[in-house]
Parts: C-alpha cells; sequence; structure tokens
C-alpha cells in the first residue's frame, strides 16, 4: 500500500480513537454509497446530533492545513452522501458536519476537531 495511504488510515484511526475519548459513538467509518463515502458517523456524546466527520491528514501543514482541502465539490458530495445514509438508516435526529484533521507522522498526531465546519451548499 502506498505511504499516502497508510498515513491516511492511521489518520482515520487517531480521529475515531480522539472522537471515542470525547464520548462520541461511533455509527461507521468510511460508510460507501457508491463513489462517494464518508469517513466517520458519529453520535455525540449527548446522542441528539449526528456528526458527518470528514478526516484529513497531512504530515505536515508547510502549504496548506488538512482542512482547507475541502473545498465545495467536497461539501457537495458529502452532503448527497449524508443525505443516503440518513434515509439508509431512517435517522430522526440533528445533523451536522465536522471537519477533524490530523497532522502528524504516524507516530503523534495533533489533531484540530472543527465542529459545525460547514453547511453544505443547496442541491
Amino acid at each position: 500500500m502506498a505511504a499516502h495511504n497508510n498515513l491516511g488510515k492511521w489518520g482515520e484511526q487517531q480521529a475515531a480513537e480522539y472522537l471515542q475519548r470525547k464520548g462520541y459513538r461511533i455509527c461507521h467509518r468510511n460508510w460507501r454509497m457508491g463513489h462517494r463515502d464518508l469517513d466517520i458517523t458519529a453520535l455525540t456524546p449527548d446522542g441528539g446530533t449526528l456528526a458527518i466527520v470528514e478526516v484529513k491528514t497531512r504530515s505536515h501543514v508547510d502549504y496548506a492545513t488538512p482542512e482547507e482541502s475541502v473545498d465545495w465539490r467536497k461539501m457537495r458530495n458529502l452532503a448527497v452522501a449524508a443525505n443516503a445514509y440518513v434515509r439508509r438508516y431512517q435517522l430522526q435526529c440533528d445533523i451536522r458536519f465536522d471537519v477533524l484533521s490530523v497532522v502528524g507522522d504516524g507516530s503523534r498526531a495533533e489533531i484540530d476537531h472543527i465542529e459545525n465546519a460547514f453547511v453544505p451548499p443547496m442541491m
């Protein structure tokens, strides 16, 4: 597997562990709908909100932060996948979109969790 894939898997594992330490209940990881996916879906600690968490992992931030790579296309794709997810599981709760950036070298991680990072564009 390519090094960037390994770093991405490591980052998603760090993100899931971080969320669990904060009291979130992980529902799914890498949920797929066709070519779209949701990195992590998790219920907030109070159980009232489903967080759709986009995880961005980088080894360094010399050029840009991980969250800067979540552009309008990615937001739209996340919204389409989240809509399918909500319909599939017939959810009746609030939904928010978070971005969780992981910066590290595979041994230690610096994590920044941005709750309500964006409101998806209208479709």
